[in-house]
């Protein structure tokens, strides 16, 4: 085992804070400012000190091997990037505000890479000829950039990360599927032994495009993705992948639609409490802009529209909300009023499968203070398109056996995706078959947030002392305490010595004039796995062993104490 250098806390740059952060909102951002792993460069923008590096560069490692061991291969591409390849497969658009443009002195155009498919399909395109060059796995570990309109969180949401990217390149789907198998059990791997608690989930693909497509999630409050799980069988997604089976009912039996007086009822709970009915016999109707044409979108009056569900199924159209101009010379418009039967025939009606066919609904009349019940999907009006798009509740059916799902926060920290042949097409990605004849590639497209990791770690494992890194991401394996005097600073030097000429990773406190308290609770804030003090009993020879993570306690001699963390 090679001889690891110790760190000496006296020579170390990273200043410990008693207080949190003003800005701070969650548990990562107060203790990894607090305890000297980072430090705030800018909004979004972070520095990541000395004992920071260590962790990030310990997670880059573990993401580094686990890749290499199903044969990937790790290049490092451009971060700035031209405007041509992403014009090619309309992301230069799609993206929209979060895309990092810039130009140069002769005016051209650029942007600072948030993905690299288009440069990997490039690449690929430049260097694979024929059907013997395939399949490849190619990966990077590459800072990406993402202009965030709120940037928050630490390092969980900023608007420069630190991520592995990697691309498989296959001539038919059946590789597809094995490349994409590869990086999934890889993933497990990667996240086992970074001690993260993870789940997998079904998700949607959204700018990324392609066909399947999964996340790995780590449960914490402070994660800004919403997921479900179902606690009677294995079905887990991110709620924009949730889906709700459309179910057509007998609406023979309803009498006719039917007009009636509603003054002063222009929202769902003022109509509901009129008429003594329940929300959910209400159809509430979302006026939205698709490409600036108005679009209608039905939900039931006691579920909320997912506007992130709406934009994916328009996308890369441009989706906003209308304003009091749109109802302007609108007849069929009535703001708070407006129904699914009689919309102009221009305006687009789109619905949640809960408004099936044959369903009965009160709804808008599309009069000032007129509202009308009996109104009937499939009879009354057309919907020209059934989309989820409510907002996923807690309870609602599980899709594969319909037990009440779970509704989880989390932080996402992986993504695959089976991207098929969009990137190929657009960039005409071809390599020679056996039978001589151009083959269109088929590709996937794979993540891992290496700085959110660290993140995520933080957040899941730290306590109320503060960090409590596991051994493999860890700044170091033993963090040696001196208590003060110096016979003890004395004792901790030559142990820490003696541990690293083990191999052990070592960071000692031997600061001059720090009390021994404020030692100890620096020690418990950085997180090391381990944390041995000399202290009052070091003139015997007696150190004091201390697991992190346990609290447990334990006295040892010089001799077992070394033992022990070098066994």
């Amino acid at each position: 085992m090679a001889n690891a250098p110790v760190q000496r806390m006296s020579q170390l740059m990273a200043k410990t804070l008693r207080d949190d952060p003003a800005d701070a909102e969650v548990l990562s951002h107060k203790l990894l400012v607090r305890a000297g792993y980072v430090r705030r460069t800018a909004a979004g923008i972070w520095s990541w000190l000395p004992l920071g590096k260590k962790v990030l560069a310990n997670v880059e490692r573990v993401v580094r091997e686990e890749m290499d061991a199903i044969g990937a291969q790790e290049v490092s591409l451009p971060a700035l990037l031209p405007r041509e390849p992403y014009e090619a497969t309309g992301r230069w658009d799609e993206y929209g505000q979060e895309l990092f443009r810039l130009k140069d002195r002769k005016g051209g155009d650029y942007l600072l890479g948030p993905t690299h498919e288009e440069i990997f399909t490039l690449l690929v395109k430049d260097q694979c000829t024929s059907y013997k060059d395939l399949p490849v796995i190619l990966y990077q570990i590459q800072t990406k950039f993402r202009d965030e309109a709120r940037p928050r969180a630490g390092i969980l949401r900023g608007r420069e990360f630190l991520m592995k990217d990697s691309y498989s390149f296959d001539t038919e789907d059946e590789g597809l599927a094995r490349s994409y198998a590869l990086h999934r059990e890889a993933y497990q791997r990667v996240f086992a032994r970074l001690g993260l608690d993870y789940r997998i989930v079904a998700a949607t693909a959204g700018a990324m495009g392609g066909s399947q497509s999964e996340e790995f999630l780590a449960p914490a409050e402070a994660g800004e993705d919403t997921f479900v799980d179902c606690p009677n069988c294995d079905f887990a997604a991110n709620t924009e992948a949730v889906t709700y089976a459309l179910k057509p009912v007998d609406g023979s039996a309803v009498p006719a639609l039917e007009e009636i007086p509603t003054p002063d009822t222009p929202t769902i709970e003022t109509l509901a409490a009129s008429l003594g009915v329940p929300a959910s016999a209400t159809l509430k109707n979302l006026l939205v802009k698709v490409d600036g044409e108005i679009v209608a979108v039905g939900v039931p009056g006691d579920r909320e529209v997912d506007m992130d569900k709406v934009e994916a199924h328009f996308a890369p159209a441009a989706v906003e909300m209308v304003t009091e101009a749109d109802f302007a010379g609108r007849s069929d418009l009535v703001r708070g009023y407006v129904g699914p039967q009689g919309l102009g025939e221009k305006i687009t009606y789109i619905a949640d499968p809960r408004v099936a066919p044959g369903t009965s609904w009160i709804t808008g009349a599309n009069k000032e203070h007129t509202h009308a019940k009996n109104v009937v999907a499939g009879r009354d009006f057309e919907v020209d398109a059934y989309v989820d798009v409510v907002v996923v509740q807690d309870g609602d059916p599980c899709p594969k056996c319909g037990t009440g799902l779970q509704l989880d926060r989390a932080i996402e920290i992986g993504h695959i995706f089976q991207l098929g042949r969009k990137y190929a097409d657009a960039l005409k990605l071809d390599v020679l078959g056996q039978n001589g004849k151009p083959v269109r590639v088929t590709m996937g497209s794979y993540g891992i947030g290496v700085s959110r990791a660290v993140a995520a770690l933080a957040e899941q494992t730290a306590d109320e002392h503060g960090l409590v890194w596991p051994k493999e991401v860890a700044p170091a394996d033993v963090h040696v305490v001196a208590a003060g005097k110096a016979l003890q600073t004395e004792l901790a030097l030559d142990v820490a010595e003696k541990l690293a000429a083990a191999g052990v990773r070592v960071l000692v406190d031997d600061r001059a004039g720090v009390s021994p308290g404020v030692k100890f609770t620096d020690a418990e804030l950085i997180g090391v796995p381990q944390i041995l003090v000399a202290g009052r009993r070091s003139g015997e020879g007696v150190l004091e062993l201390k697991d992190r993570r346990t609290g447990e306690r334990e006295e040892l001699s010089v001799e077992d104490a070394i033992a022990r963390l070098t066994a």
